[in-house]
């Protein structure tokens, strides 16, 4: 099991497990920034990588993803170890986040968890839209948050208003971001915006009155 970055604050009302993308580790920069904001709004963040990237920190070559199988037993492996005390959400960024997404019914209906937060999820490959990654989102029942830019190629707003999501799964657009959350100079928007904006989204939905 990889180790964790844990940013806890003084008095923690919610605990966030935060997995990483497909190509950028879980002290990336964006990584870093959401972990250290939602830390000052009262969430504790423990930050995890799956078993290819530890690898990659000590292998010294750059290897592919492990399967979706192997990246959900890691998955599982980091829910365990964080029992009861705060009320828990898994998610993550792109990848991550899909990992998080197909677990969350699961230990949504054991209790074991409170909510899935999806920061850029990958509703398609890029280029593949034809390509869904939705069926298992068109009947969640466990609250789900996902953060998209409008314009993501791995899924745009245009695209992801027609898949029929679940009523559980509340979207939040971040006006021209793309999957890094990051606009155009014309929109008028910067990407430290929206990564801020980020943060305070996913910080309301985890600090929210339980249902």
């Amino acid at each position: 099991m990889s180790e964790c970055l844990i940013d806890r604050p003084d008095k923690p009302r919610a605990r966030f497990l935060f997995a990483h993308g497909a190509g950028a580790p879980m002290d990336s920069e964006f990584m870093q920034f959401l972990a250290q904001g939602l830390c000052e709004r009262g969430v504790e963040v423990a930050r995890f990588e799956f078993p290819y990237m530890a690898q990659r920190r000590t292998g010294g070559s750059k290897r592919p993803p492990n399967t979706m199988p192997q990246l959900q037993e890691s998955f599982r492996e980091q829910i365990d170890q964080f029992g009861p005390g705060l009320p828990l959400f898994i998610g993550g960024k792109s990848m991550g986040g899909r990992v998080a997404s197909l677990l969350a019914d699961e230990y949504w209906g054991q209790k074991a968890i409170a909510g899935a937060v999806c920061l850029g999820y990958p509703f398609h490959p890029q280029g593949k839209p034809e390509k869904l990654r939705t069926a298992h989102l068109l009947d969640i029942r466990c609250p789900t948050l996902v953060i998209q830019g409008d314009r993501d190629p791995l899924g745009n707003r245009a695209e992801v208003e027609g898949y029929g999501l679940s009523d559980r799964v509340g979207i939040e657009w971040l006006e021209d971001g793309d999957h890094d959350f990051k606009p155009r100079r014309a929109s008028g928007f910067s990407q430290l915006q929206h990564w801020q904006t980020a943060v305070e989204l996913a910080a309301r939905f985890m600090l929210r009155s339980p249902e």
